[in-house]
């Protein structure tokens, strides 16, 4: 019999199912109901529930509640800092089998070959992993990329199996100003789905740009601007990452009510705040303790995104879905005792069979080698533009700080937590170097560097000691990229990321501690921060406000404009 035969039988009992999943309770995510009775898989697909079943495998998951699998609805698996096949590893065991990625952190380095890298990787990892094809690369004209993807670029992508749509398009004055080239790549996925990047954007200025069929958006921080974001028809992903945490500032937002058309997503997140509190269901277990109904919380997390991306084949357990299952303890816990992707069990000798593709772009950090010299601050008024950081978010205030001259050089002045932020352009481009000051580290000595530098990825640095800097940039380049932590001219903790120096080669456990020595030797140096080296790498994104920090200078984000 053909396959559509075959689940039909297998449906109606004529035929032994494949997989029978015995004793446990589905929970509704139309009705919020929790139904009795076998779930019946054929392949790859659920094909009966709420009766009884014979099946070639039976699998007893008595007492636990099943739910859809977990769809993150946005997200850059290079955050991770680990490939695909370790991020599959990772996080598939929690429940997320659905990932929505947009690869714009390796293409900003080696272009076109990281997409491909990512759809080639898609067709072998236990996920299913969706990607999205990068729409602004790089994301402004203020930054040196290592790639530049036009719309004939972005064409020639197209028709991947992995494919939904155009990803985060965050040139936002792009589109309400009608660029030209924003205007050809939006042409490109005119009727098919266009997600959405435009923070703290209202009023008219959205009217425009949801005009152009952009219909999800991650960046909102507030429950008033997502509140018009939903009323615009825009669907709103709730997002807690690493440095971006905005559940708490949605979660009053998420109803039964509204969660058709809220999603969970978590953008950047590594394998530390992974393995401390969790990824897509840590964001469940925290909606519900913040008193969020859990019919809604499941449903953000599952079939409203599915219905928000377009995939009719998921986000529900029920017949002719795809078997993306997760078996609970309980619903308030989100924890996960069994899961089935694409009706496979999620295990170690699963996870042995997958076939693994080589990486791609390898020394990759073609940075000039600095000298302390080259992080002084050159001015000619104590008047200083200063980036402020705000813990937990990836939007900064412009600040305005006095700081006096010395010998031709603004000094860092840790007494007010003022200190040098630097970015080396490290493509082999032109080796600009630009330098500012940041104000939220705590940081009173020593350096942080890191090619993790949204979304160009040069080299970011901020230190109180410009020899320390230079150590911290130029080691960099000897380990191919990655995070270095540098106190008195000595290296006290590193991570390399020799993937486009985005990624590991290692085992996520391993990146995650490593990442544990990385947080504590920065707290060595004074450093407050809960995550600093990712709050790092969103300094010097200039499509978020208020001030950002390329390898051009310091950037406006407001005016759109590098400051003179």
């Amino acid at each position: 019999m053909s396959d559509l035969e075959t689940r039909i039988a297998q449906g109606k009992g004529d035929s032994t199912a494949d997989i029978v999943l015995r004793g446990g309770r589905i929970f509704d995510l139309i009705t919020g109901e929790l139904l009795e009775g076998d779930v019946a898989i054929c392949g790859d697909t659920i094909v009966g529930i709420m009766a009884h079943y014979e099946g070639h495998e039976v699998i007893d998951v008595s007492g636990l509640v099943l739910v859809p699998g977990f769809i993150d609805t946005h997200l850059h698996i290079e955050s991770s800092l680990v490939t695909p096949f370790e991020f599959d590893r990772c996080v598939t065991p929690r429940g997320v089998t659905t990932a929505i990625c947009d690869p714009h952190e390796i293409a900003n380095v080696i272009g076109s070959d990281g997409i491909r890298y990512f759809q080639e990787a898609s067709r072998h990892t236990l996920m299913d992993i969706k990607v999205q094809l990068s729409s602004c690369v790089p994301s402004t004209h203020m930054e040196t990329a290592g790639a530049a993807l036009n719309a004939p670029e972005i064409a020639a992508l197209m028709g991947h199996p992995s494919g939904l749509g155009l990803a985060e398009f965050m040139n936002y004055p792009g589109v309400i100003f009608r660029d030209p080239q924003a205007m050809q790549k939006l042409r490109l996925f005119e009727g098919r789905h266009i997600d959405g990047h435009c923070p703290l954007l209202s009023g008219k200025d959205l009217n425009a740009y949801v005009s152009a069929g952009i219909r999800t958006e991650h960046e909102a921080t507030s429950a008033d601007e997502a509140l018009e974001k939903l009323r615009k028809g825009m669907r709103v992903l709730i997002r807690e990452g690493s440095v971006s945490k905005d559940l708490h500032a949605l979660q009053p937002l998420l109803t039964e009510r509204t969660a058709s058309y809220m999603c969970l997503c978590t953008d950047d997140r590594n394998p530390l705040d992974i393995g401390e509190h969790g990824h897509l269901d840590y964001m469940i277990r925290e909606l519900i303790r913040l008193g969020t109904p859990p019919l809604a919380a499941y449903r953000a997390a599952s079939l409203s995104a599915a219905e928000a991306f377009g995939l009719k084949d998921r986000g529900q357990i029920a017949p002719g879905q795809r078997a993306d299952i997760v078996a609970l303890g309980s619903l308030d816990a989100c924890d996960a005792r069994m899961v089935m992707a694409g009706g496979v069990v999620v295990d170690d000798a699963a996870f042995a069979r997958r076939a693994v593709i080589d990486p791609v772009g390898r020394h990759s950090v073609k940075a000039p080698r600095v000298t302390a010299q080259d992080f002084r601050h050159r001015g000619n008024k104590v008047e200083t533009d200063v980036i402020g950081i705000r813990e937990g978010q990836i939007l900064t205030d412009h600040l305005h700080e006095e700081i006096p001259i010395e010998n031709g050089d603004k000094s860092p002045d840790t007494g007010r937590d003022l200190i040098r932020i630097a970015v080396v352009e490290r493509h082999g481009k032109n080796g600009n170097i630009a330098t500012g000051f940041v104000k939220g580290f705590g940081l009173k000595a020593g350096a942080i560097a890191s090619t993790v530098c949204h979304d160009h990825h040069n080299i970011a640095c901020v230190g109180a000691s410009y020899d320390d800097m230079a150590v911290a940039a130029n080691r960099l380049g000897e380990i191919e990229g990655g995070f270095v932590v540098v106190k008195d001219g000595e290296v006290l903790a590193e991570l390399a990321l020799p993937v486009a120096g985005l990624m590991s080669l290692d085992p996520f456990e391993a990146v995650r501690d490593r990442l544990k020595h990385l947080r504590a030797a920065a707290k060595t140096l004074g450093v407050t921060l809960e995550e600093p080296f990712l709050q790092l790498a969103f300094l010097a994104l200039p499509v978020i406000p208020a001030l950002k920090i390329t390898d051009r200078g310091m950037v406006d984000v407001t005016k759109f404009e590098i400051i003179s």
